[in-house]
């Protein structure tokens, strides 16, 4: 070893770097490894002197060991490491600052980038909203603002509900009336409908009405991702509407935080049932004489919790239903104001090609008629463009670029036909107003049937002939091509679907009788999942299939038998769709006659009142 061996002049410790300076010589040293150097110091880098008289190497001594203490490890004496001048120098320089201060350096940095990425997000939300996550983000419109007041007039329809929500207004204007003779007005209205038919239309109407400040929220806009948050923004909401009292709270969509408690998989508190819980804290709240109405929305009512809908609350229930053939007419006029009509648009001629159209679907179809006209450069809106548009909103656009192959083409055709021939065959079946084969979204034709009157009520004969219409394209494609295509999946869905209802919920079948098996209306639904429990045994399983099977069959068996006996009427109609390609009524009904079927007219009968 060379400190053994007295060669070594100095050395000179900074950090874990060693530097070892050689006494001088006659020649010029050339310095090897020294594995007992090495052993010692450990691996580094060696520098070779160029002049003669010393020669110094440098390397790294064993991290958190004093060197005197590794010297003495290795067998030198007191005296021989007295004789070497050893010199220890404090370690300088940016790398050893950050070496020694990254441990502070690094959570101060994390800090610091956490702060700053919340001014960004303040800078681009405006001001102080990354620190307002409690506040209420409800939109609230000023009862003085008329480009935004709606009133009673712009709601078509829905006679009864106003006629409930009557006395809110009048309330509202006029609280002493009710509070002298000790009537109590209801703290919350439920409008139930469903999607499309008015109900926040109806809800704003009530507020300009009444002249008082309308509060409006969605139910998911309540819960964020930070705990609490759906709590503090509803008793903020409170908080406001109070201040702004008399006013209308309107909360859309409320099963979204209303829905039943304690149905979460693992039964965790979870933060959409706190919100819920302050929800019904706020409306206890409540004194008799604050005048703040809270009205709510929902197309699920099945699925709020009891809680919510018991006296107290929610306790006054509105049901908007789909519009009737006249409410439809009284909507297309409203939606028609600012349009400019052709003389032959008849508004009730569309309302009777509408059923089953909400409020929504009569706003979407007049726009998009007036669309139709600007896009082909007309000043007029015509009944044309609104034919064309009920078609639109129905069932898609028109595929234009979707070209059929002749055979593609006669295939749908008489998919088509035999839909159209079933159902103009069977008595409590919908006439056929119109068949066709271009495509409109993703069906490949169509067959549309519309009835005379509007129907409340849906009789077993009207279903099996439905299921049997369903079947109509199914059964020709196998009939006259010997073959099948997947033209007919969606009919056989809805053929399925349709013997499931009878079976599962209108109690239509003889082997189960008048027992409902469906689920209960959505409550249950997560826990069955994720448990596999049904509300039915494997026996009546069994019963449920063999009874769609059986419907689906029979129904089969008799659009079968139809189009054997009209053989004729289904080639005439389908060579004419494969010529034309669209079938209007009148078109339609004069193949019929030729081919022998009569088609169906409309019986006038005297509308009367279910008691």
């Amino acid at each position: 070893m060379d400190i053994k061996s007295g060669i070594v002049s100095s050395i000179v410790v900074e950090g874990e770097k060693l530097t070892v300076t050689y006494k001088e010589t006659e020649k010029e040293i050339k310095v090897e490894e020294d594995l007992a150097l090495e052993d010692l110091m450990g691996e580094g880098e060696t520098t070779e002197s160029e002049e003669k008289e010393f020669v110094t190497k440098e390397a790294k001594k064993e991290v958190g060991t004093p060197l005197s203490d590794t010297l003495i490890n290795y067998g030198v004496t007191a005296e021989q490491l007295a004789a070497v001048e050893i010199e220890i120098k404090k370690e300088s320089g940016l790398g050893f600052f950050l070496l020694n201060a990254a441990p502070f350096l690094i959570p101060i940095i994390f800090i610091i980038l956490f702060f700053w990425l919340i001014s960004r997000q303040m800078k681009g939300s405006g001001g102080m909203q990354a620190f307002t996550f409690g506040q209420s983000k409800a939109r609230i419109t000023d009862p003085n603002d008329k480009n935004q007041r709606i009133t009673f007039k712009d709601v078509a329809g829905v006679k009864e509900a106003k006629e409930e929500l009557v006395e809110i207004v009048d309330f509202l204007k006029n609280p002493k009336k009710f509070l002298d003779i000790g009537a109590r007005i209801p703290k919350g209205v439920l409008l139930m409908g469903a999607p499309g038919t008015g109900k926040t239309l109806l809800s704003r109407a009530v507020a300009g009405e009444a002249k008082v400040p309308f509060f409006s929220i969605s139910g998911s806009e309540f819960v964020e991702m930070f705990v609490g948050v759906g709590a503090s923004r509803v008793r903020d909401l409170f908080k406001m509407a109070k201040k702004a009292a008399p006013s209308i709270v309107f909360v859309d969509e409320i099963d979204a935080v209303g829905r039943v408690r304690g149905t979460g998989v693992g039964g965790g508190n979870d933060e959409r049932e706190q919100t819920l819980n302050q929800i019904l804290v706020e409306m206890d709240g409540f004194e008799q004489n604050e005048k703040v109405i809270v009205i709510a929305a929902t197309n699920r009512p099945d699925v709020l919790d009891p809680a919510l809908l018991r006296p107290g609350r929610f306790d006054r229930r509105v049901v908007l239903d789909l519009p009737d053939i006249s409410d439809r007419e009284e909507i297309l006029k409203i939606h028609s104001v600012k349009k400019p009509l052709g003389e032959d648009v008849d508004l009730k001629v569309i309302a009777q090609r509408t059923p089953g159209f909400s409020g929504a679907d009569l706003y979407s179809l007049m726009n998009e008629g007036a669309i139709l006209a600007a896009r082909e450069d007309r000043k007029e809106v015509t009944q044309y463009d609104f034919i064309r548009s009920i078609e639109k909103v129905m069932l898609g656009p028109e595929r234009k670029s979707h070209l059929l192959s002749k055979k593609e083409k006669k295939i749908t055709a008489y998919h088509e036909a035999g839909h159209a021939i079933v159902a103009s065959v069977l008595p409590y079946s919908d006439p056929v107003h119109k068949v066709s084969i271009v495509s409109r979204g993703y069906a490949g034709g169509y067959t549309l049937k519309l009835p005379f009157e509007e129907k409340r009520l849906q009789s077993r004969k009207e279903f099996l002939d439905d299921i049997a219409v369903s079947l109509g394209g199914y059964v020709t494609e196998k009939m006259i091509f010997g073959d099948l295509t997947t033209g007919p999946s969606n009919d056989l869905r809805v053929a399925t679907a349709l013997a499931r209802d009878m079976v599962t919920k209108y109690g239509m079948s003889d082997a189960l009788g008048p027992v409902a098996v469906e689920d209960t209306g959505g409550r249950l639904r997560r826990e069955q999942i994720h448990t596999g429990e049904r509300e039915y045994s494997e026996e009546i399983s069994k019963k449920i299939d063999a009874e769609i099977f059986g419907i689906i069959d029979a129904s089969l068996q008799q659009a079968k038998q139809i189009l054997t006996e009209h053989r004729g009427a289904l080639d005439a109609i389908a060579e004419e769709l494969i010529r034309v390609e669209t079938l209007e009524r009148e078109d339609f009904e004069k193949v019929l006659i030729v081919n022998g079927i009569t088609p169906k007219k409309e019986e006038k009968t005297e509308a009367t009142n279910n008691e």
